[in-house]
């Protein structure tokens, strides 16, 4: 994509995105499907305030409320603009105009009310206005700073945006007489001569703002689906002998529409495979540039290896010599020097200089690994601050937890942060050391330099170089599974253990056992005995 270059600010941008789009077959307006990690409109909003325009407006009908809702989120102060009932590219743009000619009549009146000048009596907007459809995604500011630079040199009166393609069919054509433009002629009122010509409109356009005024007061519905064409602008402004233009893309792609869902996902392939190819050029390392996904506002630096799998959406940050994947999906996510995150999943979380990542581990939002620490295989962590050199290896739940540094947590551990009516917050020192399948009990601390035993259910503070231990002493139950399990496997396997069908290898205490159990229908074992190490 180019870099935007020095050029006069237009007078206003008019983004249109009244459009139902009923070919996406969606609930979803249009202009707010993504991709790239930015939705059309979102496309559409970066590539016009980058021309820094003294105003932009977008216009509105279908879904207006999540749309103008969008709009106003991603550029606060846009102005937001209905079209009517009247439909047609033209009524938008004539509605838009009505808007930001109020806008500057109030904008004059303001500075006439500080003694600057009176306002002129018409009160209108003059200069350039840049207009363009919600739904080209891959047009860049580059681009429209080229539009507006060439219309303003060659003092056009209109100047559109064309590209030529192989099978032009479902689009506006170009009209020229010995190389001027003369019109745009859309695919149902074009004649069979028409069509056959390979140069179509791309929607994009630079008017006079008088001549977009007057010509749109001009402009009638007279056409095959009864619409008000902004492309019979061009015409009017040819018949008053106004010099109109069309500068060629020729790249497509820059001007190509969404319209379905397949244009939608091709689209989309490619504004990738053009990330991707942007950042290998800065010095990252993509092993497989078709399975990797890279959003728009995603931040690499050089040295950065992405492997097979990945995707990188939001604001992530990935610095010099991480390694991320494969198989890997984060959002906006940051990664320290020389981390690495394997098959992971993550969203809102911070991994610090040196870090390991996975594989298979879930970063929930409000995550944060210190320098060298590590999150390992099978591992939950939400709303966890692990500190440097702290490791929480496996099979473990961390969540609403403060852990030191130089810690290690046992396999198996789950701080159980929630009662059922709140969240409530573990921390556990620096230096401390907790044993394989432990259960933190929130709010508990674990103070630095303190141990806890396997199986331990930590339900007090512990205090530093403490070790907190609360399991039962064991006791073994012998001849439990011949009596109980008879003819299962398990008692099977025991009686050959034991030494043959009767047992002879039990001690003369087991035997005796086994002899006074043997008279009653019912022995005395303890259920919660029998079912020993069940998760009921």
């Amino acid at each position: 994509m180019r870099e935007p270059f020095s050029v006069s600010q237009p007078a206003a941008v008019i983004v249109l995105a009244a459009g139902e789009g009923t070919r996406m077959r969606s609930t979803t307006p249009k202009v707010l499907h993504a991709i790239g990690g930015r939705s059309l409109l979102g496309h559409a909003l970066a590539a016009a305030t980058g021309l820094h325009p003294g105003r932009l407006a977008v216009v509105v009908r279908h879904a207006r409320e999540q749309v103008a809702a969008h709009a106003q989120q991603l550029v606060p102060g846009v102005l937001v603009v209905d079209q009517d009932d009247v439909p047609g590219t033209g009524r938008a743009a004539q509605c838009a105009l009505t808007v930001l000619d109020a806008v500057a009549q109030a904008g004059e009146a303001l500075l006439a009310g500080n003694g600057d000048e009176a306002p002129r009596p018409e009160g209108r907007l003059s200069g350039t206005v840049v207009v363009l459809a919600g739904d080209v995604p891959l047009l860049d500011t580059g681009t429209l700073a080229e539009l507006v630079a060439a219309h303003e040199a060659d003092g056009n009166a209109v100047t559109a945006l064309s590209t030529r393609v192989p099978d032009p069919y479902g689009y506006g054509r170009i009209l020229r007489e010995d190389g001027a433009v003369v019109g745009i002629v859309e695919e149902r009122d074009a004649t069979e001569e028409q069509r056959a010509i390979d140069e179509i409109n791309a929607s994009v356009y630079a008017f006079d703002a008088d001549v977009l005024r007057d010509g749109l007061a001009t402009v009638g519905r007279d056409n095959e689906q009864g619409e008000v064409y902004l492309t019979d602008v061009l015409a009017y402004a040819h018949r008053l002998g106004r010099r109109v233009a069309a500068i060629v893309v020729d790249d497509p792609w820059l001007v190509e529409g969404v319209n379905d869902r397949s244009q939608l996902a091709s689209i989309g392939a490619e504004l990738n495979r053009r990330i991707v190819t942007e950042w290998m050029l800065a010095g990252v390392t993509v092993v497989d540039p078709a399975t990797t996904w890279v959003d728009v506002d995603v931040d690499l630096a050089p040295d950065v290896t992405i492997l097979p799998g990945t995707q990188l959406h939001g604001a992530t940050r990935v610095e010099t010599g991480a390694t991320v994947g494969p198989d890997t999906t984060l959002r906006d996510v940051s990664i320290g020097e020389g981390a690495s995150v394997v098959r992971t999943h993550g969203s809102g979380a911070r991994i610090g200089a040196g870090a390991t990542v996975g594989p298979f581990a879930f970063l929930r939002p409000g995550t944060v690994l210190g320098a060298d620490g590590k999150i390992g295989t099978f591992v939950e962590t939400k709303n966890a601050e692990i500190g440097a050199g702290s490791k929480v290896p496996h099979l473990s739940y961390v969540g609403d937890a403060e852990i030191g540094e130089g810690t290690n947590i046992g396999a198996a551990s789950v701080f159980v942060n929630y009662d059922g009516v709140s969240k409530h917050r573990t921390r556990i020192g620096s230096g401390a050391r907790t044993g394989s399948d432990n259960m933190f009990v929130a709010p508990v601390t674990v103070g630095d330099g303190a141990y806890t035993g396997a199986g331990t259910v930590v339900r007090r503070d512990v205090p530093a170089g403490a070790l907190a231990i609360n399991v039962a002493p064991q006791r073994n139950i012998e001849g439990w599974v011949l009596r109980r399990r008879a003819g299962t496997p398990a008692a099977e396997a025991a009686q050959a253990a034991l030494g043959g069908e009767g047992g002879s290898d039990l001690s003369p205490q087991a035997r005796a056992e086994m002899a006074r159990r043997s008279t009653t229908t019912r022995d005395n074992v303890a259920p919660t005995d029998a079912r020993e190490g069940d998760s009921n």
